[in-house]
């Protein structure tokens, strides 16, 4: 048989995913394993995706998108950021976030170069930077609340350091930076003039401050990536956008010619509609998020778990430390003994072996079982 990319057998699967296996076909498993929203996209989002096939678009579209829905983009980051970006030259229309953050590496990364990512981070993030040919410099962040500082950074940085990738709110942890962190962060970006890529997907879930974008602060360093899936319940419809200086943004829309030609044409139109009038049922389903938040936090801390409460997206990061198992031992014990899958801390950054990923986008009912069962899992053990 002839040989394989050694590059794609040196990257392991998703340890997302592997959890979300063992529970397809299983019987009373509460999963707090896949973040995705438990609400249905917002009617009125999915009738004007219905009313653009019966209108016959289902043409391509431009590979920078449907300049409509480039302009509601430019409309929006004006206004909630006060960030300038001309929808003709500086914003494009992605397959989701994943594929943006993809075209984003190819486009900057020369072979060896380094991207420094905190951890635990997205599980996407170091697998896309070694497929582009980079090389992922991860760096804990398990001792500074999840959010990585200025010192760390400067300790990081190499002559080959070519990026610094960011994302609060954060999948897992739920940490959320706040302005004067983003502000150490791009004062570095600057001193060493680094590319700085900020995935910005979870930007408006969060609860006791409001939303923070490093687009507010920087733009000539800044490539911007976010999307539609999560705060408007979108995340089947595959759509998010980049938004960054036309020079690297038309690197960008070479590969993405190549390798996705454009979004789903109705997913755009869908997405428009999301931008000009679901932001009612969007700020409904944060509020929602925010109760399940704070009663499964309090949930935690009542059955002994050391949790920091997360300030945004709807993860939440407990300690299990304690309990004498590794993340993956205590996340297969659940799933065995408890029926509750969460994921192992060790799925979002190798070392990071104290701590399981649960998502609260699940009803309080089951939020109030998966409590009781984690409760009498973790009674076992004593």
């Amino acid at each position: 048989m002839r040989s394989l990319s050694d590059k794609v057998k040196s990257i392991e699967p998703s340890g997302i995913r592997k959890f979300f296996d063992l529970v397809l076909g299983a019987k009373d498993i509460i999963s707090l394993g896949v973040g995705e929203p438990d609400f249905a996209t917002p009617w009125h989002i999915t009738e004007q995706a219905i009313y653009s096939l019966e209108n016959g678009c289902t043409s391509y579209t431009s590979n920078q998108g449907l300049l409509e829905l480039r302009k509601e983009i430019c409309k929006d980051l004006k206004s909630k950021f006060n960030a300038d970006y001309d929808p003709v030259t500086e914003t494009m229309i992605t397959v989701g976030v994943s594929e943006g953050l993809d075209i984003a590496f190819r486009a900057i990364i020369n072979d060896g170069d380094e991207i420094i990512v905190p951890i635990p981070s997205y599980v996407c993030y170091s697998p896309l930077i070694t497929l582009a040919g980079g090389k992922a410099i991860t760096v804990d962040t398990s001792d500074t609340d999840f959010i990585i500082t200025k010192e760390q950074l400067r300790k990081s940085i190499t002559p080959k350091t070519k990026a610094i990738l960011i994302s609060y709110p954060s999948n897992p942890t739920g940490a959320m930076i706040t302005q004067e962190q983003m502000k150490d962060i791009i004062s570095i970006v600057e001193e060493y003039d680094l590319w700085l890529l900020s995935d910005e997907v979870y930007s408006e879930l969060v609860y006791e401050s409001g939303p923070i974008s490093a687009s507010s602060y920087i733009k000539d360093h800044l490539i911007l990536l976010s999307g539609f899936s999560k705060y408007y319940a979108m995340t089947g419809w595959r759509v998010g956008y980049i938004a960054a200086k036309s020079e690297v943004l038309q690197q960008i829309v070479k590969i993405h010619q190549y390798n996705a030609l454009c979004a789903p044409i109705m997913s755009q139109y869908a997405a428009i509609e999301a931008l000009k009038h679901g932001q009612k049922e969007a700020e409904n389903m944060r509020k929602s998020y925010e109760q399940r938040r704070n009663f499964f936090y309090q949930g935690l801390k009542d059955i002994g778990f050391e949790v920091k409460k997360p300030m945004g997206a709807f993860y939440i990061f407990p300690n299990i430390a304690k309990f004498g198992l590794s993340a993956e031992d205590f996340a297969m014990g659940l799933l065995k003994h408890g029926k509750v899958a969460v994921v192992p801390g060790t799925a979002f950054g190798h070392g990071i072996n104290d701590y399981v990923r649960c998502c609260y986008a699940a009803s309080i009912d089951d939020l109030k079982e998966a409590l009781k069962r984690i409760k009498l899992f973790v009674d076992s053990l004593k």
